[in-house]
């Protein structure tokens, strides 16, 4: 028996796309290759009109039941998964997958949550605090200019997610966090290493940075954030009664010398 990825549980996700061709023609790809859902984050020029004319007809449902986002956390909150593509590499950007390999990885994922493939704009790309939200990046090989079109790279990235199959047993991989529930464990440790001085307040997203690609390696799921969060606030806990102890500590040591004076 074969396992494949779900595509009723990918959707492909546009941020920041400035020319609504890209949009229609993007669609055409995904549904091709039979993806779920299209969601676009921050939209420039949004036309539908011009949207639906590349995308013809075999691709106006999912342009139709598309969601338009204002932020792309907005966007990506709902997902347990989330793939960012590059086309630069190095620095920050490490990149763990070829396509392919990428869409062998989401057979499992998949089976039980909601994985997102998101594209920057035409212009430059993803940012790097964009990639910030990502568990995974991925780059398309070429042979020399790097850069596609965004539609070719919907279109690839599409095609091995719709091709992936492996004999291998099938494991099973519960719900996963979804972004909602990351973001608010990262904000917690935000505010803890900032408690402990963990962090550089003139260059806080360092540390920050360095925990993010970190937890990432790890498939968190909802109960294990729970966890994280619960530590977090348990050493917030432990800070105020420190601070509480040590002022009360302070007013005693003070009654003391007024009365021996």
């Amino acid at each position: 028996m074969y396992h494949k990825v779900c595509m009723e549980n990918v959707a492909i996700v546009l941020h920041d796309t400035r020319v609504p061709e890209n949009i229609g023609a993007a669609a055409r790809a995904a549904a091709n290759m039979g993806v779920g859902q299209l969601i676009l984050s921050a939209p420039r020029n949004f036309d539908m009109e011009r949207v639906l004319k590349v995308a013809t007809h075999s691709a106006s449902g999912l342009v139709e039941a598309m969601t338009v986002c204002n932020t792309l956390p907005e966007a990506l909150g709902a997902f347990n998964w989330i793939v960012g593509t590059t086309a630069r590499l190095g620095g920050t950007r490490r990149v763990n997958s070829s396509p392919a390999d990428l869409a062998t990885k989401l057979i499992p994922i998949s089976s039980e949550n909601r994985v997102a493939v998101l594209f920057g704009p035409e212009d430059r790309g993803l940012t790097n605090e964009n990639l910030r939200l990502c568990h995974d990046l991925v780059n398309i090989p070429t042979a020399g200019f790097s850069s596609l079109n965004l539609a070719q790279a919907v279109m690839v990235m599409c095609h091995e997610l719709f091709k992936a199959r492996t004999k291998a047993p099938e494991f099973h991989i519960p719900r996963l966090a979804c972004r909602y529930e990351l973001e608010n464990m990262y904000e917690e440790l935000e505010d803890t290493f900032a408690r402990i001085h963990y962090i550089n307040h003139e260059n806080p997203e360092h540390r920050l940075d360095k925990a993010r690609s970190f937890l990432s390696r790890y498939q968190l799921r909802a109960r294990e954030v729970s966890i994280i969060r619960g530590l977090c606030r348990q050493v917030a806990r432990y800070g105020s009664k420190c601070y509480q102890d040590g002022l009360a500590a302070g007013v005693a040591n003070g009654h003391k010398t007024q009365e021996t004076g």
